[in-house]
């Protein structure tokens, strides 16, 4: 019985990254997203060319120009001229 509670938790571990959104900035210079998750608000810097993963519970994502947008993690965005586009 252990061993299959065990597995069932590594199991859930694993489903919770791969339900994470991911942003990717594809512009030469750093852009900031904020992001509000659980009622607190943070600013996700990425790197030119980097991907981060965030949002795992579901979360409101406010992009580079403004735009403001519910996920429930599993989204890919892509940042490209400082805008940001659903892949």
């Amino acid at each position: 019985m252990k061993t299959v509670a065990l597995t069932f938790a590594a199991i859930l571990a694993g489903t919770a990254v791969s339900l994470a959104a991911s942003a990717t900035n594809t512009d030469s210079e750093p852009r900031t997203i904020v992001v509000t998750e659980g009622g607190t608000q943070s600013e996700l810097l990425i790197a030119a060319g980097e991907t981060v993963q965030f949002c795992q519970n579901g979360c409101f994502v406010t992009m580079p120009n403004g735009d403001r947008e519910a996920l429930t993690g599993g989204e890919a965005i892509e940042i490209t001229g400082g805008r940001a586009r659903f892949r």
